[in-house]
């Protein structure tokens, strides 16, 4: 049953990251157009990846023994919150950082933790994910692609889609079937480590309206993998899932997708003067929105410090987050259109087109809208 958030506080030994990271980030992004910090998500930039690494700001929540920072997730709440709110590149590392890495220390053997723990804190290791399927929607329960065993370990056969840097990634942790048929649901789904640079893997990329291709396709031709692949037990790889989409659904990425632009467009209502009762009215709602999300991710970052799965709580704040996302580059526009009279500056203009290009992903990526409202549903038992 779903329980109610209890607002918190970040605490002041992770607070006191904030401006360390944020003077590093401000050098890094130095002289970086608008409409590119915008794009912070799909900003692939490795070089920089590894210096948040070199910086130990990679694998905060991971123990010290692999080389992380064995803080807690309000550590990693700040550093996130500070990359985005910036616009920093942060595709390279993370997959790795938010996901793959706690999966793996959770669910992983000793030798996959030796492996890959201390690549993903350096930077080292990059991580996509393989849910999503071409015509399965955000149905991950009705995952086709299947890995059969073999004497030496899995044969993978099947094909991904909406894979995120894949064809920059290392590593790919997918969701496959290893026993039964598409009819048993999440019964006999397992996740396995695939290797991208393995015989058999093919991966096309897919432009999107902005002419990025940050997706992909992800295709397996009997792609051969050994024993230690399977993360986890084999047929758990449903609750695996189930609890890594509470960390890619719970944080601050859900709720700073549109922020650049949003002060972006605060910077051009200062240099026109503009201060008039629908000005401010329309700023304080928008800065009201961001200030009650920020509240309720802080929250759920806080039950996930107790060691708890705010499954229900994390898709609350995703479906809200991802509506004010998408609100921010509407009302942007609505309001620039509407005074004709004030010049807008190229840079505001392309981060306006560039962010009301992408804003309908937003409620697609970490599961759409639909799906997320039937596990509120479920979770306030109303079916």
């Amino acid at each position: 049953m779903f329980d109610t958030l209890t607002l918190s506080a970040i605490p002041e030994e992770d607070e006191a990251l904030r401006l360390p990271v944020r003077a590093m980030i401000a050098e890094a992004i130095k002289g970086r157009p608008m409409d590119q910090r915008a794009r912070s998500w799909q900003g692939f930039d490795a070089d920089f990846s590894r210096a948040l690494g070199a910086a130990g700001y990679l694998g905060l929540n991971l123990p010290k023994c692999y080389g992380g920072g064995d803080k807690g997730p309000f550590a990693r709440f700040v550093v996130v919150e500070e990359l985005l709110s910036a616009g920093a590149p942060v595709a390279a590392h993370w997959i790795a950082d938010r996901q793959s890495g706690p999966l793996i220390l959770n669910y992983g053997t000793d030798a996959q933790r030796d492996f890959y723990l201390p690549k993903i804190c350096r930077g080292e290791a990059f991580f996509c994910i393989g849910m999503s399927e071409p015509g399965s929607g955000s149905d991950l329960a009705s995952v086709r692609t299947r890995a059969e065993r073999t004497a030496s370990g899995w044969r993978v056969n099947g094909q991904k889609i909406w894979t995120t840097n894949s064809m920059h990634s290392d590593y790919m942790i997918a969701l496959v079937r290893t026993s039964g048929t598409v009819e048993d649901r999440n019964a006999g789904l397992s996740q396995l480590i695939i290797d991208l640079k393995a015989p058999g893997v093919s991966i096309r990329p897919i432009a999107d309206l902005t002419g990025d291709a940050h997706f992909a396709e992800v295709f397996f031709d009997a792609v051969e993998l050994p024993e230690d692949a399977l993360v986890g037990a084999e047929g758990q790889g449903w609750h695996q899932v189930t609890a890594e989409l509470a960390f890619e659904r719970s944080g601050p990425e859900r709720i700073y997708s549109s922020v650049v632009l949003l002060d972006a467009w605060v910077a051009h209502l200062q240099a026109a003067g503009r201060a008039d009762a629908a000005t401010l009215n329309l700023l304080g709602g928008l800065t009201a929105r961001l200030a009650v999300l920020r509240a309720m991710s802080i929250a759920c970052t806080a039950r996930l410090a107790a060691g708890e799965s705010p499954v229900v709580e994390a898709s609350i704040v995703k479906d809200l987050g991802t509506a004010f996302e998408q609100d921010v580059p509407r009302l942007i526009g609505d309001d620039l259109a509407s005074h004709p009279e004030e010049a807008v500056a190229a840079d505001l203009y392309r981060t306006l087109l560039y962010v009301t290009h992408i804003a309908p992903s937003f409620s697609l990526r970490g599961g759409t809208r639909e799906i997320l409202r039937g596990i509120i549903a479920r979770g306030l038992g109303l079916r």
